[in-house]
């Protein structure tokens, strides 16, 4: 097992930057997924840590070893892609034995590494097919195969499910990671389904714009997120915002439309100071007479209804708010809505979060347990 820590690191096409000062430490088997929108610098931090991009500045070191200037061969490290990266005219056998023969392993012990990889991934029947003669799945498990065989010091898997459906990409993911704490291995996972890196992972990192937002276990970053983006961004169905102002200890959403502050909250600063308020849609229930008055409350005309068998989703304007507040409540069971109806929901006020409105930040509401 191998700590992989990152430094410093920067890097830029031309003149322009990818990369921004990036610091990260990797600990020994542990699962690591990278996340964040396209364009956000998550594959091209994968590939540096595997040697196929020459970075600008700072430094990677495996262990006590740097690898920051070494070439993809000598870091040790198996990559896994998105297009398999199988070669067409050799056969499965072949195509895992490929690597070890290069390195001019003896042949005994590549069949042993295949013989157990062919086990562990159930691919002892598709040893003499081509690539041609597989599924997407079976192509998928060839390529993670070839990995195992190299017994490197990292996997680095670089959206290795995005060509396979949906069905099969949550066993894939099953698979994926059972195999990961069989064998121990440190992993870096690159995915853009922010799902997948919360089913998965034992940290996430999420990046955007070439700079690391946060880093946490998937449930920190769900329950505590470091500000507006990694809130929108963690989480499906997205948080909703609702612009607030702070005024008499409440937050005012319009001339007749507020909610209270939970008592523990501390100062959040000059009154009349705007906010956003986020609840995600999952934590919407809906409000009736008998519920605690001191429970935060608004009217949702509902414009758009989805039955999904055990939830249901209510898109819809909040009423008298000072914006023209478009939210997503999802609720539990089969409601008897229709569109055009008014409902009121509301929410626990420790589930609620509070974000400055410009810049973003997360400010501190104790939340209780």
């Amino acid at each position: 097992m191998t700590q992989i820590q990152i430094s410093g690191l920067s890097k830029a096409y031309g003149p322009q930057p990818v990369l921004h000062d990036i610091d990260l430490t990797i600990e020994p088997g542990e699962f690591v997924a990278l996340v964040g929108p396209s364009g956000c610098g998550k594959s091209t931090l994968l590939r540096s840590i595997a040697g196929l991009e020459q970075t600008d500045r700072g430094s990677i070191h495996f262990g006590t070893r740097e690898v920051t200037h070494l070439p993809a061969q000598a870091r040790e490290v198996a990559m896994v892609f998105q297009s398999y990266a199988l070669y067409p005219h050799m056969t499965v056998y072949d195509n895992l034995a490929f690597g070890p023969r290069q390195r001019k392993e003896p042949e005994a012990q590549v069949r042993q590494r295949i013989d157990k990889a062919a086990r562990t991934l159930h691919l002892g029947d598709y040893l003499k097919r081509y690539p041609r003669q597989l599924s997407g799945g079976q192509r998928q498990r060839v390529a993670m195969g070839r990995a195992l065989v190299r017994e490197p010091r990292a996997f680095l898997f670089d959206e290795p499910l995005s060509n396979l459906d949906a069905q099969l990409r949550v066993q894939m993911r099953a698979e994926i990671r059972l195999l990961q704490r069989e064998f121990g291995t440190t992993t870096v996972y690159v995915t853009h389904d922010q799902e997948e890196a919360m089913t998965m992972a034992d940290r996430v990192v999420v990046l955007r714009g070439g700079r690391i937002e946060q880093v946490g276990a998937p449930l920190t970053l769900y329950d505590t997120p470091a500000n507006e983006f990694v809130a929108r961004f963690v989480g499906s169905p997205p948080m909703n915002l609702l612009r607030a102002r702070l005024q008499r200890g409440r937050l005012q959403l319009g001339p007749e439309l507020h909610v209270p502050l939970p008592a523990s909250a501390p100062s959040l600063g000059d009154e009349g100071r705007w906010l956003n308020l986020g609840v995600r849609p999952e934590h919407f229930t809906l409000a009736t007479e008998a519920a605690d008055a001191a429970l935060p409350s608004l009217p949702l005309r509902v414009q758009g209804i989805d039955h999904l068998g055990s939830q249901t989703e209510l898109h819809g304007q909040v009423l008298g708010a000072h914006d023209e507040h478009r939210i997503l409540a999802r609720l539990p069971g089969r409601l008897s809505v229709a569109v055009g109806d008014v409902v009121p929901l509301s929410w626990a006020p420790r589930l609620q979060h509070l974000f400055d409105l410009d810049s973003g930040v997360a400010l501190s509401v104790q939340r209780a347990a």
